[in-house]
């Protein structure tokens, strides 16, 4: 019913900024909450920021706070992550999420909750 692209991944610097984009078509719905999460190589996937429809409350993981920022657009159906002052622990696959309601931050810290998911897109950070 909903499909999610992410695009705008690469190579960046340490301390580099880069902003990921997630599209949304299919029928999509006022309550859906969107989200990233990201996959680092042998991790498990992790929780990074989701945002509510109409972009009033985010969330993040306390490893991104302060650094990274997510918002929507729903006029174009997309999602945003800017992500600023890049480590090189930042380095993985980063997923968009769609969820049917913002929840606590606690749902958000288990991928059973989402809906729908991209097919990811790598942010790699250099030393």
């Amino acid at each position: 019913q909903v499909q999610l692209v992410e695009s705008g991944g690469g190579l960046v610097q340490a301390g580099g900024s880069l902003r990921l984009s997630c599209a949304a078509s299919g029928r999509t719905f006022r309550n859906y909450a969107m989200g990233w999460f990201r996959q680092a190589p042998e991790k498990e996937r992790e929780f990074v920021a989701a945002i509510t429809w109409a972009g009033n409350m985010r969330y993040y993981a306390d490893s991104v706070k302060g650094r990274f920022i997510i918002s929507r657009d729903n006029a174009k159906n997309t999602v945003y992550l800017q992500t600023n002052s890049l480590k090189s622990e930042d380095t993985a696959v980063y997923y968009c999420a769609a969820r049917m309601g913002m929840g606590s931050p606690a749902t958000w810290a288990s991928t059973s909750t989402i809906n729908y998911w991209g097919k990811g897109t790598l942010l790699t950070v250099s030393s």
